[in-house]
């Protein structure tokens, strides 16, 4: 804001102070920009910096002699290095959930629910026979739901599995699809999104 000594000169007390007023605004702003600015400048050198030890890392592992290659130690600190990106993709996640409801009196769970603005695909794991060995027909008494992260290119989807308990109530026994392997054991992401993940990191 320029201002010429004459009109400085013409403008009563009110104006004056109007005038600090607002210069002082406009330096309080630029000083926000600076600090937001010197922020991202030190979060883009600390992921250059991550992103050179990895190039370097993976260039040993592919082109080093035989002898200054990975052990499978060395490996495991890779493997750490991609349970971090994981991490990553999840707290990418939990930011798209709408604003967490006020803290209630119990204990909330460690790991937050998916998004419910995520798209969802049910697969259902039943029993191929609903007849008990012993000739009684079983009765459904419920299931279990387990949510996983899947990735498609560009889009976040969630799949659900649901397994039905079945119970015969002549032999009181209960009947259930086991739960398939997984590649993390107790995870939520699916193979597909670990293929993005693995791809981006080392392909891309």
């Amino acid at each position: 804001m320029v201002v010429q000594q004459q009109s400085l000169n013409n403008l009563s007390a009110e104006q004056l102070r109007e005038m600090v007023a607002s210069l002082m605004g406009h330096v309080s702003d630029k000083d926000a920009q600076i600090a937001r600015h010197q922020t991202e400048l030190k979060h883009s050198q600390a992921l250059n910096a991550k992103l050179t030890h990895e190039n370097a890392l993976l260039k040993r592992m592919k082109f080093a002699a035989q002898s200054e290659r990975f052990n499978a130690e060395q490996r495991s600190l890779l493997e750490d290095e991609i349970e971090a990106d994981l991490a990553a993709v999840a707290v990418e996640i939990e930011q798209l959930q709408p604003p967490a409801p006020a803290p209630q009196a119990k204990q909330q769970p460690k790991r937050q629910p998916l998004p419910a603005n995520l798209p969802r695909r049910e697969i259902r794991h039943e029993p191929e026979l609903t007849t008990c060995a012993c000739g009684c027909a079983m009765k459904r008494i419920g299931e279990d739901v387990a949510e996983k992260l899947d990735y498609v290119p560009g889009v976040f989807t969630v799949e659900r599995h649901i397994r039905g308990k079945w119970a015969c109530a002549k032999c009181e026994t209960i009947t259930q699809v086991p739960v398939e392997a997984h590649v993390i054991d107790k995870g939520i992401p699916t193979a597909g999104l670990l293929a993005q993940v693995l791809v981006a990191k080392y392909a891309d």
